[in-house]
């Protein structure tokens, strides 16, 4: 037995024509170890959309319709076609995690059958999906699916940023920009572990959805003052370490630079090799494209600039560590980790331009739901 269902795919050519189709797939009976699942909800991840677009030009969007499969043609311009030479060719399935519920289990699996689960490892953007049971987690009773669809991305991710900060020592956390879902929860972790944050975002309605729920230190880069305001904050916390999300400017840079002088200023000596407290930036985000700027120039000579991936972290933590955390995402689901979505779409409505435009502006306090169900 099979389950017929859509599948969202995204290919690129050797001519640079992007195209996003809604194909025709077949799931098949679950192995052992494995279930297959329904899909009732998934989200739009800035993830998800950097894999769906690409860095196609969004003003060249094309719809086609023929028979049964429904496309969307876009415009990759020929400067980017080398940074993504790896998937020409290739029809790419998109959807990095989700939920539904469990229509079949194979043999060691059977506890699944019939509940509810959030997922993880791609191709979640279909009506069905067959995965792996260490890639699925139950959700607790009383859960829907747009509870569960969440789950995994940015609740990981934000407890990936205090996993890594308490492992190399530090105190207290910059992240930037901070009143997204994953700044929301990355705050409400840190106030219940009770470590210094300090939110950096875009407006002053974006500051208060972070006052709002108990921040303390809350920065609008738009500020006059606010190169003042981000050394005062880093001084207060003694924070030296930042995630940002955005990655293309200077602002990383104003960040090291903040931290260095905070540093400097708190332990009152003078070394022309700057401070030897480490400080250091990861990159987890490419919310703006442009080339990351460094002046290094006042920084010293104890500071970092890495990337900082999801992916790369789980594949390094031990189990004990795995389990824990996704222990915790279970229990805190609903509070926590709670994630809310503005708007909710169907499958075959992906396809739809204005959606497509809004998608990838990846505007925070905008977040949108995939209901496979609505069409």
């Amino acid at each position: 037995m099979g389950w017929m269902g859509r599948e969202l795919r995204s290919t690129v050519d050797r001519c640079g024509t992007l195209t996003v189709s809604l194909d025709t797939v077949e799931v098949t009976e679950p192995g052992d170890d494995e279930v297959v699942v329904r899909v009732e909800a998934t989200p739009v991840n800035p993830s998800d959309i950097g894999l769906l677009l690409g860095p196609a030009d969004l003003s060249s969007i094309e719809t086609n319709e023929s028979g049964s499969l429904s496309q969307v043609k876009l415009t990759v311009p020929r400067a980017h076609l080398a940074s993504i030479a790896g998937r020409i060719g290739k029809s790419l399935p998109v959807g990095n995690e989700g939920a539904g519920t469990v229509i079949a289990a194979g043999r060691n699996a059977t506890l699944l059958q019939g509940r509810r689960v959030g997922m993880f490892g791609g191709a979640m953007y279909a009506d069905y999906r067959k995965i792996k049971v260490a890639d699925a987690i139950a959700l607790p009773e009383g859960a829907c699916a747009a509870d569960g669809a969440s789950m995994f991305i940015n609740p990981l991710t934000a407890l990936g940023f205090v996993e890594t900060a308490n492992r190399n020592g530090h105190r207290a956390i910059i992240h930037n920009p901070a009143a997204s879902n994953l700044g929301q929860m990355l705050q409400r972790i840190c106030l219940a572990d009770g470590i210094p944050l300090v939110n950096i975002v875009r407006s002053d309605p974006q500051m208060r959805i972070l006052r709002d729920l108990g921040a303390s230190h809350v920065l609008n880069m738009k500020d006059e003052r606010f190169g003042t305001s981000l050394l005062d904050a880093v001084a207060e916390t003694g924070a030296t370490i930042a995630f940002d999300a955005v990655g293309g400017g200077k602002l990383g840079s104003d960040i090291l630079l903040a931290m260095e002088s905070a540093s400097s200023r708190n332990s009152g000596t003078y070394s022309r090799y700057g401070s030897d407290v480490l400080k250091q930036l990861y990159i987890y985000g490419s919310l703006d494209p442009a080339p990351t700027v460094l002046d290094r120039s006042a920084l010293g000579y104890a500071w970092s600039v890495s990337a900082w991936l999801l992916f790369h972290y789980l594949r390094r933590i031990d189990p004990a560590t795995m389990q824990r955390l996704r222990q915790r995402v279970v229990e805190e689901l609903t509070t926590t980790f709670a994630s809310h979505y503005t708007r909710t779409v169907g499958l075959a409505e992906a396809l739809n331009p204005e959606v497509l435009r809004a998608f990838n502006r990846k505007a925070t306090g905008e977040k949108f739901l995939i209901d496979p169900s609505r069409g």
